[in-house]
């Protein structure tokens, strides 16, 4: 057997019906020399059945297993108590964690000797951290989705339909938020017939927008990119500017699809629950920034629809590319094998302080959290890079 073995679990997480790994990244771990060990039925909801995995070199296991087996555990979602009371020392666990949430836990693996690594704090920008951002593999799928439940929802045609019973005119659609998610819905509901509008703070995303074929709606309040690509944080007066702009303009719309998903934090309000009122009965909205912090959307509750009492439609979407489990799958696989292969270059899991990425991803490692924006947040001083630059044989 290799030094290193990863472990693949089902996910537990109501709704969720994505697996960490699909056999094609499986594939390519084998074909580095892993081990991998999936749990038996982890991928049946993402259509990747135990055949799957074996014929991709893979072991089928139980979870105990699995958990008990495995150097490296790869998730999707945020690690439950009991998840947590599984993993054992030196194992390292890999996935959309959401440190910044769950705080608490990440401490509780610190305090276990268990090397965390979320993919939530991975430096967007940096070129070389692209095959590992997995923020973006899965706000494609969640954005794409986004407009063909849209569609779903909505009770009239998206395109211009020209029949013998007359002509139904194209289903005027907004997209607020220009980032990958909100490109991806705006090239989606273009492809669907829609007439289509993008609405981003950000200047700089007019060329993108226009590029899809989409009319790109002037903000009053314009603002620079922040930290990892996002908007900066606006102040007070240019909150109350800007959901005044989108009030007077949203009315106007049969679709709204919002983006705004900022992890750990509350998302910001962008469609008011006086601007709902204004809008025509039948018209649905799609909030992709729906967590249990709250929305974009007043009103919206994550992983349920509801329905407003003059006919508004309000889609609790914030975990959307669970909805397209086996394409969102494989493209968080290939995230999840790239990550393995910068801290796992041989049989030993190398925690480089001198690598951005690494300082990055990793939250905790060798008895201590490493993260900066984790200790800050737990009111912890910044470690020094020599703290943890150390290497853990994969037992």
């Amino acid at each position: 057997m290799s030094g290193v073995t990863v472990g693949v679990l089902t996910e537990t997480a109501a709704d969720e019906r994505r697996v960490a790994l699909d056999p094609s990244a499986v594939v390519r771990l084998v074909a580095a020399g892993r081990t991998v060990l999936v749990q038996s039925g982890a991928g049946k909801e993402a259509s990747f059945a135990d055949a799957d995995y074996e014929a991709s070199g893979a072991t089928i296991s139980t979870r105990r297993a699995v958990l008990t087996t495995s150097n490296v555990i790869a998730v999707v979602r945020a690690l439950d108590e009991a998840l947590i009371d599984d993993f054992h020392t030196n194992q390292l666990v890999i996935g959309l964690l959401e440190p910044l949430t769950h705080l608490a836990s990440m401490q509780k693996l610190a305090d276990r000797g268990i090397t965390a690594v979320a993919f939530e704090l991975l430096p967007r920008t940096l070129s070389r951290a692209q095959s590992m951002d997995a923020l973006s593999s899965q706000s494609s799928a969640a954005g794409y989705r986004a407009a063909i439940v849209a569609a779903a929802t909505f009770g009239r045609y998206l395109p211009m339909m020209i029949t013998a019973s007359g002509t139904a005119t194209p289903a005027k659609v907004i997209v607020i938020g220009a980032g990958v998610a909100g490109l991806q819905a705006i090239a989606t509901a273009k492809r669907l017939g829609a007439v289509v509008t993008g609405y981003d703070v950000r200047e700089s995303s007019r060329g993108e927008v226009e590029s899809l074929g989409a009319t790109f709606l002037t903000p009053l309040v314009t603002t620079g990119s922040g930290a990892g690509g996002y908007a900066r944080a606006m102040s007070v007066e240019e909150q109350r500017v800007q959901r005044a702009e989108l009030a007077a303009a949203l009315r106007s719309f049969d679709i709204i699809i919002t983006t705004a998903k900022v992890p750990g934090k509350t998302p910001p309000m962008l469609v008011s629950k006086e601007t709902l009122a204004t809008l025509r009965s039948g018209s649905v909205c799609i909030d992709l920034g729906s967590s249990d912090r709250g929305g974009n959307i007043a009103g919206s509750v994550e992983g349920h629809t509801t329905t407003t009492s003059n006919g508004v439609t309000i889609v609790g979407a914030g975990e959307l590319a669970s909805d397209l489990p086996a394409s969102a799958s494989q493209m968080y696989g290939r995230n999840v094998v790239a990550a393995i292969a910068s801290l796992i270059p041989q049989d030993r899991v190398t925690i480089d302080p001198s690598d951005d990425v690494h300082r990055g991803i990793v939250v905790c490692h060798d008895g201590e959290l490493t993260n900066a924006v984790v200790r800050s947040a737990v009111g912890l001083r910044s470690l020094e890079a020599s703290v943890v630059g150390l290497e853990v044989a994969a037992s």
